[in-house]
């Protein structure tokens, strides 16, 4: 597999918003009501990443997440990037996609 094109991972987050391109990687923060909606988050996206075998870079403090994503096989951003982001998009706006 291989990266994509800056102008390909600009295209793709178009549909994303909140996330931003940070060098060979993609970014964004999730803010939540609270602690435990935060931490359900990333339960959920968590069962998601296993199933691909592409895990997150995040953090959380209290009621924020704190992602970055990146092909490390690659030394870049790839479609496995966009799926993971699309997917967090899904769990916090539903009804989207």
């Amino acid at each position: 597999m291989s990266h994509l094109t800056n102008d390909q991972v600009a295209l793709q987050l178009q549909d994303l918003s909140g996330w931003a391109q940070d060098g060979n990687a993609i970014v964004k923060t999730f803010e939540f009501h609270d602690f435990i909606e935060a931490m359900s988050f990333m339960n959920q996206v968590a069962f998601y990443a296993e199933g691909l075998e592409h895990h997150p870079e995040w953090t959380n403090i209290y009621n924020k997440v704190h992602v970055r994503l990146t092909s490390h096989d690659v030394d870049g951003i790839t479609s496995r990037d966009i799926r993971l982001a699309k997917k967090m998009h899904h769990v916090v706006q539903p009804n989207t996609f």
